[in-house]
């Protein structure tokens, strides 16, 4: 216990930081994509891709995290498909986020006044053309508080990929507890260190929804 001190528990911490925020952004990134995807399939094609659509989100919504990762982790372990803790948790994070950034865009899409649309229309503007001039920009203003919600949610969900054996800041203060037989401190700085993380994006957030309103 004496040859470590606090500098070297935050230290170590500290080191494992950089892989919590690339887990965070490869899981936003990811699901953003798929999405956006998602989006432009359901209103391009409200009848054909809006079942499967809202399908898809339902049960990704609708099951734990942890067990989604240790369906893929493992399964496809069992089906004989290589993958690691990185992959695995990329994965299961993007197609998570994937589900609530469709919901939570398609809602802010929806509300846009309808008087919007009728003007668009009256215009002679074309559906994209509606969607992209008109609407979307409408849409990106109601949609930064809770995709900044999302954000924070994402990181905080990054420490569930610990449990499949990938050491992002969870998994590292788990490590540092069982060697210095000190988990208050070594949990109690990673939780100040979640906090500093997820205040930080909660202030930009705010900053960044007053200048798209001005």
């Amino acid at each position: 216990m004496n040859d470590f001190t606090t500098w070297d528990v935050f230290r170590n911490l500290l080191a494992a930081v950089p892989w919590t925020i690339y887990l965070s952004l490869i899981a936003f990134a990811g699901g953003a994509a798929v999405s956006l995807i998602l989006l432009s399939l359901r209103f391009a094609f409200p009848r054909v891709a809006g079942r499967p659509v809202r399908l898809y989100v339902q049960v990704f919504q609708g099951t734990p995290l942890l067990m989604q990762l240790f369906l893929v982790y493992f399964g496809l372990a069992l089906m004989g498909v290589q993958t690691t803790p990185l992959f695995a948790a990329s994965l299961c994070l993007s197609v998570y986020s994937s589900a609530y950034l469709t919901e939570t865009w398609y809602g802010c899409v929806l509300a846009v006044p309808k008087g919007q649309w009728e003007a668009s229309s009256s215009l002679g503007l074309k559906h994209w053309q509606q969607m992209l001039l008109i609407v979307l920009p409408q849409a990106l203003r109601l949609s930064v508080p809770p995709t900044v919600g999302l954000m924070v949610q994402i990181v905080k969900n990054t420490s569930l990929a610990s449990i499949v054996g990938f050491v992002e800041l969870t998994r590292a203060s788990q490590i540092i507890a069982n060697a210095t037989f000190e988990p208050f401190l070594a949990y109690g700085a990673v939780a100040l260190i979640y906090f500093v993380i997820c205040f930080s994006i909660s202030l930009c957030g705010r900053h960044l929804e007053k200048r798209i309103r001005i």
